[in-house]
């Protein structure tokens, strides 16, 4: 388990799990960044994580490096708050989401050991959690304000190409990219009946009986997250649901159930315990419909058959995604190109390919589309996707005609750090900064910019 610690760093940090008036109280406090404080345990938890990345190797100067990352963040923030730069509690709310689920993939979906691992309850862990991924989505703004829209010509590209030594150009191994159009099954009618009728039944007990709505969804609910919690969904302003889900919850009144209601996760029936202006609590039972195996064959007997057109050149890839693509995966709005998340870009090495798609695609002549390749989500949802080879390109040392985009991002992004570089140098001059700690102050890059500076 503690290598699933590890691995989730970045998706919810131990230092989350507490308040922060409850750090302050169980932590030290190192530096003050106007009005943010620093934390030990943030340097502490930063290089622990980087160390056991890098296999227990680091440079002499890592912490010092770390901690001067992490004071530039407190600078962002503190003007980010300064400024008053908005991050709504909605897009809040759908990131911490998303990092829980992420968390709960992980875990097999498995809602028990995620909550006796933290000691907390998923909505527990959510409310601890907010405020952090707040302050995180504050800082990301706060750069995108002072860098804008960073613009590069192709002229600096060449420049930047030319500039460099041939034997210090990189050697890039074999990569693809690729396109994507994922199909998901759909439920028959007769599935659709069984699963309202079943929560038909559900609501009828509540309405006829003095029938717990809680351990009614505890029994019945397939909803993981809010199953064990009763149906509990904690409190949400408008925009945290999906359209059909939200439209029905703003109506009800205290305590009221609503009718039986279909979603794309399902049918629900939910119950308003209390509303606050423009904020609601509810709970709600969950029932999906069973996906039967003559559902997965049409599916997959669906996607071939618009693959085989797309082979014949009978219809356009890009007009198939946005027809055909389900519109919830990311590649849906980057034209069916499949991102990669480790370097944000749309190539891969075959390395980092699931080897479902690495066999497919591995003699796949460029512009051809494969068959219909069956893969199931994190939440457990089957469906399929049918795979477009972009362009492939052979190990070699990079130049500027088959590499031409990766020279552009290296532009574009020493242009960034040099914006964010000289915003940090002119504000450090004008906000409060007191350095506490003496192992932080001998650093020498906090001791040359960072020690007892006053706004003048």
């Amino acid at each position: 388990m503690r290598n699933i610690c590890i691995i989730l760093f970045c998706l919810l940090s131990v230092s989350s799990l507490f308040s922060q008036d409850e750090k302050i109280s169980l932590d030290k406090v190192v530096g003050t960044i106007g009005g943010e404080l620093v934390l030990k345990s943030e340097i502490e938890e930063q290089y622990s994580y980087l160390l056991e990345k890098n296999k227990g190797t680091l440079p002499p100067d890592a912490k010092c490096l770390i901690s001067e990352q992490i004071l530039t963040q407190k600078l962002l923030l503190n003007q980010a708050k300064l400024d008053s730069v908005l991050v709504s509690d909605e897009e809040v709310n759908t990131q911490v989401n998303a990092k829980i689920d992420n968390i709960l993939a992980y875990m097999n979906n498995d809602v028990s050991q995620l909550e006796a691992y933290y000691g907390q309850t998923v909505q527990q862990l959510k409310d601890q959690v907010r405020e952090d991924q707040k302050n995180q989505m504050l800082i990301q703004r706060m750069q995108s304000k002072i860098m804008g829209d960073v613009a590069v010509t192709p002229s600096e590209v060449k420049a930047f190409y030319n500039q460099m030594k041939v034997d210090s150009l990189p050697y890039f191994n074999a990569e693809v990219e690729l396109g994507e159009i994922v199909y998901k099954p759909k439920v028959n009618e007769e599935q659709k009946k069984i699963a309202r009728d079943k929560l038909e039944d559900i609501r009828k007990q509540l309405m006829d009986t003095n029938a717990s709505f809680a351990s009614l969804a505890e029994n019945y609910s397939e909803d993981p997250g809010s199953a064990r919690l009763g149906g509990d969904l904690g409190w949400a302003k408008r925009g945290k649901f999906v359209p059909e889900f939200e439209a029905a919850a703003f109506k009800l009144e205290k305590a009221e159930i609503s009718p039986v209601i279909e979603s794309d996760f399902g049918f629900h029936i939910i119950q308003l315990l209390e509303r606050r202006g423009n904020s609601i609590h509810t709970r709600h039972i969950l029932i999906k419909p069973k996906i039967t195996e003559e559902d997965i064959a049409l599916a997959k007997h669906r996607l071939d058959t618009i693959v085989d057109l797309l082979n014949k050149d009978s219809i356009d890839f890009s007009k198939a995604v946005k027809l055909y693509s389900d519109k919830n995966t990311q590649s849906y709005n980057n034209d069916g190109r499949m991102v990669n998340t480790a370097s944000n870009n749309t190539f891969f090495e075959m390395s980092e390919l699931d080897p479902e798609i690495f066999f497919v695609i591995d003699t796949m002549k460029i512009g051809r589309v494969s068959g219909a390749i069956q893969f199931t989500d994190p939440a457990g949802e089957i469906y399929f996707r049918a795979v477009k080879m972009m362009s492939r390109t052979t190990p070699h040392r990079a130049s500027l005609k088959t590499d031409y985009q990766k020279f552009h991002n290296f532009v574009v992004e020493q242009k960034r750090n040099g914006i964010i570089y000289k915003w940090v140098l002119d504000k450090k001059k004008r906000t409060y900064i007191d350095i506490k700690d003496s192992e932080l102050a001998n650093c020498p890059n906090i001791s040359k910019d960072w020690i007892s500076t006053k706004p003048k």
